[in-house]
């Protein structure tokens, strides 16, 4: 159990469909409380899927599962180091436009019609605005990763690039994955729905609503870039050290991942 006091709680300017989680840093790691349902199991569960892919481990933030108490209340989280080094600083897409240009680049993608333009607008201006080099290759690695764990909150708030301080910019971890694997039981997919039908309401947000669309978009315009290598017996290991959830929460997550392995069986190396 980890204690934290209102001096570690963090304002952040990255916004999410859902609303804002609580967030908190000390001593170099982040927590994120679960809020609509269980985004810290699913944080966990892709990021260590994750490990077993074609990443490499700077590619992507690694969560782990403890409990956190803020006021009174104990809450289920998910803790990630802090990659930032304390230096660099974690900047949206959305953010990086505003002070760039004075501008949305949600607004700038969304006035465009034809989707596949869409994708190309957004990595184009992100590469000219930072410098960095295949933003289009980072751009198909987290779509392949969002279709799979269905991911659903994917928008110019929640994708971003580091800045050093020193008008440089790099690359960000891919990290905020928790509105994967169905995990909002408040609002749009409670405990007990069929899962398998509400697997086919989940619906994109970075450039178009259709998940599959948004992949074959980004493969056909920048490749294939990650394959994975995780079995349903890793599978179930990661499960295993998420005790403190309960079974019919287990079990609904074990059932999306295997039906998407499924699914996207030609992913897999």
């Amino acid at each position: 159990m980890i204690e934290l006091l209102d001096e570690d709680k963090k304002e952040l300017n990255r916004q999410s469909s859902k609303g804002n989680q609580l967030k908190w840093e000390k001593d170099g790691y982040w927590y994120k409380a679960d809020f609509t349902g269980y985004e810290g199991l699913s944080e966990y569960v892709i990021s260590h899927l994750l490990k077993k892919s074609s990443l490499k481990d700077f590619e992507f933030v690694v969560y782990d599962l403890t409990k956190v108490k803020y006021k009174m209340t104990e809450y289920n989280a998910a803790a990630s180091r802090d990659f930032t080094g304390g230096n660099a600083q974690i900047i949206t897409l959305e953010r990086l436009f505003k002070n760039s240009y004075g501008v949305s680049l949600n607004s700038i993608i969304y006035k465009t019609v034809d989707h596949e333009e869409r994708l190309k607008t957004l990595v184009d201006q992100v590469e000219r605005a930072t410098g960095i080099k295949e933003f289009g290759v980072y751009m198909q690695k987290m779509l392949v990763i969002d279709a799979f764990f269905l991911n659903e909150d994917r928008h110019t708030h929640n994708i971003a690039v580091v800045s050093e301080g020193t008008g440089s910019y790099r690359l960000c971890p891919i990290f905020d994955n928790g509105a994967g694997l169905l995990s909002d039981t408040t609002m749009d997919y409670p405990m007990g729905g069929p899962v398998y039908e509400l697997m086919d309401t989940v619906k994109a947000k970075t450039f178009c609503e259709n998940f599959e669309e948004q992949l074959e978009i980004a493969t056909r315009l920048y490749g294939d870039n990650i394959s994975f290598d995780f079995t349903k017996k890793d599978v179930e290991g990661i499960l295993a050290g998420a005790g403190i959830y309960d079974n019919a929460i287990i079990e609904r997550v074990r059932a999306i991942i295997f039906e998407q392995m499924r699914k996207y069986k030609y992913l897999f190396s």
